[in-house]
């Protein structure tokens, strides 16, 4: 049951993955019909891509640690969270990465890193006071999984993704709307009969470039999920127990609250949803960057 979970939460994330890439593709298409040209809309969105992706993971981690108010900590000063983060990155076979502290009562916990080399760990204070051992072994298997399965380095693809596909999107809007650069294209379109293939092929483009950004963020956190779900399952196989990481989801159920310096942005990277609203509905759950504690906790007890 646990490597089935795991291979199924993969190819998930090949398909999330693949829609992304076919999602750029299409309102790049769209944007090049708006010009006259759709392999000048491809181009753009490789330009924009190209400009946008390095600077997006050049500054990720440090964004995320930053915004969170996390600070380094020394073995002297926490042993034993030191010492549970050693244990696992030995068992991953994976090098330890560094220790943050965030000084904040809501328990909640999360990883950053482009590379497990170069990942960093990171929990709050009320979680420190609230787990026990084994669950906080939990915890931490959690997060070290998301480093060890690279998806600090895919959420970080999406994210640039999004702001390329809202960026193409935003242009193809203003250039239909309000006219500007490239009116030939546009010009010579008004001319032509707009039945048959080509009026299908105007009202598609205009279709994807007003709804391309709220697909992409809703694949976003369709993507985020998946990844819990599959750190869940990867943190039983490190730990090979998963009672510690459901004594550790029951508790953080019971003691929700909003993490002070977490923000819509960085809200993917915690291990349960840092903000206290918006839970229980179908609504809220599409745009919502984690899947339900309870959910989690019946795949867990099923491994």
């Amino acid at each position: 049951m646990l490597y089935e979970a795991l291979r199924r939460n993969q190819r998930r994330t090949y398909l999330l993955m693949g829609f992304f890439a076919l999602l750029l593709a299409s309102v790049g298409a769209a944007v090049g019909y708006v010009m006259g040209d759709t392999r000048l809309g491809l181009g753009l969105g490789l330009i924009f891509a190209a400009f946008y992706l390095p600077f997006t993971y050049a500054t990720a981690s440090w964004q995320v640690l930053n915004l969170a108010g996390a600070r380094e900590v020394s073995e002297e000063e926490y042993p034993e969270l030191h010492h549970v983060v050693e244990e696992l990155a030995l068992a991953a076979r994976m090098p330890k990465p560094k220790v943050y502290v965030v000084d904040d009562p809501a328990p909640n916990a999360f990883a950053v890193g482009l590379r497990p080399e170069a990942g960093a760990v990171a929990f709050t204070t009320g979680l420190l006071q609230l787990l026990d051992r084994e669950a906080l072994e939990g915890v931490a298997a959690h997060e070290l999984s998301h480093l060890r399965n690279g998806d600090s380095r895919l959420m970080t693809l999406a994210i640039a993704l999004v702001g390329v596909i809202v960026l193409l999107s935003d242009l193809g809007q203003r250039l239909l709307f309000y006219g500007g650069l490239f009116s030939g294209g546009r010009e010579e379109r008004r001319d032509r009969d707009r039945s048959g293939l080509d009026a299908l092929l105007y009202v598609v483009a205009v279709l994807l470039l007003l709804l391309a950004p709220l697909a992409a963020v809703l694949t976003q956190f369709a993507l985020s999920r998946n990844r819990e779900f599959q750190a869940d399952a990867s943190a039983v196989d490190l730990t090979r127990n998963p009672q510690g990481l459901i004594k550790a989801l029951t508790l953080l159920k019971e003691h929700h609250a909003t993490v002070k310096r977490a923000t819509p942005a960085t809200a993917g990277m915690y291990i349960v949803h840092p903000f206290k609203e918006g839970e229980g509905s179908f609504w809220a759950g599409l745009f919502s960057t984690h899947p339900p504690i309870e959910e989690r906790i019946r795949r867990l007890q099923e491994m």
